[in-house]
This record gives C-alpha cells, structure tokens and sequence, in this order.
C-alpha cells in the first residue's frame, strides 16, 4: 500500500495578520488532493544551547521533541517566511536549529521550497539566499525554481488573506508543482 505523501509548512513569522503566514495558508490550499498539508508552529520551542540543550532524544524539551516528530513525518517542506535584518527571522533559525541537531534529524535529504512576502520591494530574496548553507548542511533538496518573492505584499492579499494577483498565483503552483515532483515516492 501506498503511503500518503505529506508536506509540512513552516511560517516565519508569528505575527497576527503575518503576510507570510496568509501566504503559507493559501499556498497549502494549492496543494493537490491525496497529498496531506499541515502547518506546524515553533512558537514553544525554547532557544537552543548547545552547552545545555544537548540533541539526545532522551534529553530534548517536550516541546522540542513534538516538533521534531511533526517535521519527521513530512516529505517535504514550504517555508514561507519574512526577512529579518537581511537574513533568516531569529526564532525561525531556532527551530531549524533544533531540528537540525542530531543523527535523526527529521530536516535531512528532504525536498523544500522557500517563500516569502514582504511590504517591501526586494520579496524576500536576501532571506531565501540565507538559507542555502542551511539546506547544503543538510543535505537538503531545495527546490529553487521558480523563485516566489512577492514584493509590496500589501497591495497583493485581500482583506481575507487570498492572494489576489494571478501572476504570483500562477508562479506559486508552479513551485509547488516542483516541489512535488521533487519528493520521492
């Protein structure tokens, strides 16, 4: 039998009202039926310290672990995140961190897409180059293509968090689309 594909989402952003937040919502509608899509929150986790926090699973957080196993059981990933200080959002990094650590790694030789929104002109673009190291450390699959930075993300979600403009609508399936293909069977 078959097993289910699934894909985790994580937000960069825990802001209320988070454009990143609206964006990983809507591109988690564009996935296709019989593949499962679930947004996993880091928000409990605490900051991680190498000299305290050691990667062991017996010695995890609880809350740490309980993301840890979420992550495990995807296929693949979208991370949908703003951009902080020209780079990765700090408490983003910290769960990556987390779940980076360790042998059993839930984040190894998986397929991921990055996206992100902003108000601003550049979409993100400095944050998703952040991110390389990260995925090449872990052997990751990122899925590069089509690159999805929606600048001036304002002017592109309605009042309901849906994205509005077509073209950026269009990029997205595509990129989802290329992850999907990315995922192995």
């Amino acid at each position: 039998m078959e097993k289910n594909r699934k894909i985790v989402g994580l937000c960069g952003s825990l802001r209320k009202g988070s454009y990143n937040a609206m964006l990983l919502k809507f591109a988690g509608s564009l996935i296709p039926e019989g593949i499962d899509f679930e947004i996993v929150s880091f928000e409990d986790i605490p900051l991680y310290n190498a000299d305290q926090d050691l990667p062991e699973a017996a010695e995890r957080p609880a809350s740490v672990t309980q993301f840890r196993d979420s992550l495990a059981l995807a296929d693949a990933f979208i991370i949908a995140s703003p951009e902080y200080n020209y780079s990765i959002p700090g408490g983003l990094k910290n769960a990556i961190d987390w779940a980076s650590r360790g042998k059993d790694s839930p984040l190894l030789h998986k397929p991921v897409a990055v996206m992100g929104a902003t108000q601003g002109q550049w979409g993100t673009v400095r944050m998703q180059t952040a991110f390389l190291p990260v995925f090449t450390f872990l052997n990751m699959n990122p899925v590069l293509q089509p690159e999805v930075l929606i600048a001036q993300a304002q002017n592109k979600f309605d009042a309901t968090g849906n994205l509005t403009d077509e073209r950026t609508v269009a990029i997205i399936k595509k990129k989802i689309d290329n992850l999907i293909s990315a995922c192995k069977v």
